[in-house]
């Protein structure tokens, strides 16, 4: 399993075969990723523990622990930690594209 820390915590890759990865993530508290979107890639988000946010253009979508929603390829989104104390932990099924990311605005300055 490789782990890669990030800014606003980490994820470990679990598997990683050629029509499918699955990572589990961990959101801090008051940290979020960045608005992006895929060309290709789709993602399952599996919420395990905590309280996720999803952030679309113009919805936010708050899923708790066995709820799940998947993100089609063009949808522009941000995961955010929906807890001021607890860390959100959650499951990210996707196609196996993992440099498909395309950042519109990031807290961390990444591009």
């Amino acid at each position: 399993m490789e782990t890669i820390e990030k800014p606003w915590g980490k994820e470990e890759i679990l598997v990683v075969m050629d029509q499918y990865v699955v990572k589990r993530l961990y959101m801090n508290p008051g940290k979020r990723c960045s608005k992006q979107y895929h060309k290709y890639k789709i993602e399952t988000i599996y919420v395990l523990s905590g309280v996720l946010l999803i952030h679309f253009d113009n919805e936010t979508r708050r899923l708790v622990r066995g709820e799940h929603i998947t993100i089609m390829p063009v949808c522009n989104h941000r995961m955010e930690c929906g807890s001021e104390s607890e860390t959100a932990i959650y499951l990210e099924c996707s196609t196996s594209e993992l440099d498909d990311v395309v950042r519109l605005e990031d807290d961390y300055g990444r591009e």
